[in-house]
């Protein structure tokens, strides 16, 4: 068990290649999820497979879970053309991150 404080939680978002769909979600190991996102299993169907979704272009880390989800939860209820200027904050060229994580 980690002490307290130690904690990672990541609320992310990733695209696809022409950077056309978003995706938003919440993970405790963005390192691990991101390869889990672009190494699907045969048989999943999940969204970010179908819509090749595998490009992080954003992120924000905090301490606790509670805080992770409900943020997640708030990015997932804006307009599209909120989250693009949520990206566009912290990533204005919309570069893909996944090497720097």
């Amino acid at each position: 068990m980690k002490t307290l404080g130690t904690h990672n939680y990541y609320v992310y978002i990733l695209t696809n290649k022409t950077k056309t769909v978003l995706y938003t979600g919440v993970t405790n190991d963005l390192k691990n999820r991101l390869y889990w996102h672009q190494n699907p299993e045969a048989i999943d169907k999940n969204f970010t497979t179908k819509y090749k979704c595998f490009y992080l272009v954003y992120f924000e880390q905090f301490s606790d879970i509670e805080t992770a989800i409900k943020r997640e939860k708030q990015i997932k209820g804006w307009t599209r053309i909120k989250k693009e200027n949520l990206i566009k904050e912290f990533n204005p060229t919309w570069k893909f991150l996944n090497d720097e994580v």
